[in-house]
């Protein structure tokens, strides 16, 4: 009988066994951020967490085992305000976010690990994690620290979206929809809706978000909460992304682990 792979979750470890895994060269640990907050009439309030979790576990379960990589639990509140007139959100202060993230590279640091990647699904708070990515490595020079969107990095993603989808489904539209129809059909309610898309077109050169974005909030644009268009939302389309999103995080990560990437100092 094959001996089962090593784990690669952090809580499975003894303290010998994780003390083993910080030693080895180009130790890594990818944490995974998500977010509880309302994600329109017909998707649950852990989308984005859900997202984060299950498919950091495929690309960790299709790296090869020799890969020196393990995850942290899933942190499933984040930083949500532009969704806080809505029933269920709930959002963590952005200095206690910065805190957390601080807190644990420290330890992850000390411990001996010379990685952290931040796995983040939210994109309401990618600008926010790279400030914390920033500070911790300001805090701690010998940890390099790698924040990361779910849906950004992977080749192939955008181009499954049709226009204006893809650059205005920004919340519960097409993409989230579709995604969560593959990976848990059961927690999708029947609604389809339509909601959020600008009546008039912004100023030339000007985007909710872009090269030259705005601080929206969700109740300015939105009744249901949605920003986009799901009616086309399907588990086929759900399951192209997911296949190019495990692929490319896949990809990124192995090309991460045989490199000494980032530059650190001497």
């Amino acid at each position: 009988m094959a001996a089962s792979p090593a784990p690669r979750r952090l809580e499975q470890l003894s303290w010998p066994q994780l003390q083993a895994a910080a030693q080895r060269p180009g130790s890594t640990v990818v944490w995974p951020l998500g977010a509880f907050e309302q994600h329109g009439p017909h998707l649950p309030l852990g989308t984005d967490a859900l997202f984060a979790d299950r498919l950091l576990d495929a690309v960790l379960a299709d790296l090869p085992a020799e890969l020196p990589i393990w995850r942290l639990p899933l942190q499933s509140l984040g930083f949500s305000p532009e969704h806080g007139s809505f029933a269920g959100t709930l959002s963590l202060p952005a200095e206690i976010l910065l805190q957390l993230v601080e807190t644990v590279g420290r330890q992850l640091a000390a411990a001996g690990f010379t990685r952290l990647v931040l796995f983040n699904g939210h994109g309401g708070q990618i600008a926010l994690l790279q400030v914390a990515a920033r500070q911790l490595r300001a805090a701690v020079p010998e940890l390099a620290v790698l924040p990361c969107f779910l849906w950004s990095g992977p080749a192939g993603v955008a181009e499954l979206l049709p226009e204006p989808e893809r650059s205005q489904g920004l919340h519960a539209g097409l993409a989230e929809t579709s995604l969560m129809l593959q990976l848990a059909p059961e927690q999708v309610g029947p609604e389809r809706p339509v909601d959020g898309l600008l009546a008039t077109p912004p100023p030339a050169g000007w985007s909710l978000e872009g090269a030259v974005p705005c601080a929206w909030l969700t109740g300015d644009l939105s009744r249901s909460g949605v920003v986009g268009d799901a009616r086309g939302a399907s588990a086929e389309l759900g399951a192209e992304l997911q296949q190019r999103l495990v692929r490319g995080w896949r990809q990124l990560l192995e090309d991460l682990l045989r490199s000494d990437w980032p530059p650190r100092r001497p």
